[in-house]
């Protein structure tokens, strides 16, 4: 029986071909669930920009999954520190089942919490069962609309403390 390499999680820029086609793949899947403007999107130019930080998981120099954290101003519920939002978390489905999106998203977290921010949120949609599966077994739990996102009975929406 032989073993998948490793997945090394890296930085990446959202343009890298390999990603901005990852990112199509997840917007067709998000368009197949919700009408456009139930998908809270960031595009790749916002992934550019400054605040975003963009990893990719690569398994035998293959890009399989990626995944985005972005640091938020504080809110009133959260004491006016700032927060990070976990965006555009996938891995492609030909690697699922390996625990590649956890290791995403404890990177993500470390990163947040190594810039000192201890609370990761995220918004993601009810009907996105293998998504809600993955973020309450890595400690994430429900809370209020955050951030501008509405309360459409279509999103979920949860949060981690995270600890430095």
């Amino acid at each position: 029986m032989s073993s998948l390499p490793a997945v090394q999680i890296r930085p990446e820029r959202a343009d890298h071909p390999a990603v901005v086609a990852m990112l199509g793949a997840l917007d067709a899947y998000l368009a197949s669930l919700y009408a456009p403007e139930d998908n809270h999107i960031l595009d790749v130019q916002a992934l550019l920009q400054p605040g975003i930080d963009f990893l990719v998981a690569e398994q035998g120099g293959v890009i399989v999954g990626c995944g985005a954290s972005r640091t938020m101003p504080g809110e009133v519920d959260t004491g006016g520190a700032a927060y990070g939002e976990i965006k555009r978390m996938f891995v492609q489905p030909a690697a699922r089942g390996q625990r590649i999106a956890e290791q995403l998203l404890q990177m993500l977290e470390h990163r947040l919490a190594e810039r000192r921010v201890h609370l990761a949120t995220l918004e993601t949609g009810k009907d996105q069962l293998e998504a809600v599966r993955l973020y309450e077994r890595c400690g994430y739990v429900r809370r209020a609309a955050f951030g501008g996102y509405p309360d459409n009975g279509l999103s979920l929406f949860l949060e981690k403390h995270l600890s430095a």
